[in-house]
């Protein structure tokens, strides 16, 4: 299963058919806020988008996306949480995951025959380290041979303190 075709349409739409492809979906320790947080540490990271639409229309095409591209999952799900207050960064940062994808337009889940059969777990844990709010991120992925057989990532509705 692939989006090949859907993700150079995405391309287009986004006139990045000229930027170079890059290696990661979002910079290294990027952190994306709110402009009241911004506000309150004193610290401005630009304004709110004029017209967020452009901004809701990109994160919808990446959600839809990330049926075929559970890497990028994480990046979608900390984007999807601007989509009514978002500012340039956000949409620089969600652009960045579209440079991302270029760099392999045709990548598919594939499930092998001629792999092995081993049932992988991968866990992800990121303790409070979402600036808006203190909660925390957790995620897993779950591979069969060398293919994700399933995928998650969830804002805990919970603060944990130690």
């Amino acid at each position: 299963m692939h989006q090949r075709k859907y993700v150079m349409d995405l391309i287009l739409d986004f006139a990045l058919s000229g930027s170079k492809p890059i290696a990661t979906p979002i910079e290294l320790n990027q952190k994306l806020t709110t402009c009241e947080l911004d506000t309150h540490i004193g610290d401005s990271q630009g304004p709110f988008l004029v017209d967020p639409r452009l901004y809701q229309r990109l994160v919808s095409r990446l959600l839809y996306l990330t049926i075929t591209r559970p890497v990028i999952t994480f990046d979608v799900q900390s984007f999807s949480q601007f989509v009514h207050a978002s500012k340039q960064s956000h949409l620089e940062a969600a652009l960045r995951v579209v440079k991302y994808i270029k760099q392999s337009p045709s990548i598919r889940v594939l499930m092998s025959s001629s792999g092995s059969n081993t049932l992988q777990g991968f866990f992800y844990v990121d303790w409070g380290s979402y600036f808006n709010t203190r909660k925390s991120i957790i995620g897993y992925m779950a591979k069969f041979g060398d293919s994700p057989i399933s995928w998650k990532s969830k804002k805990q509705p919970t603060i944990f303190r130690s």
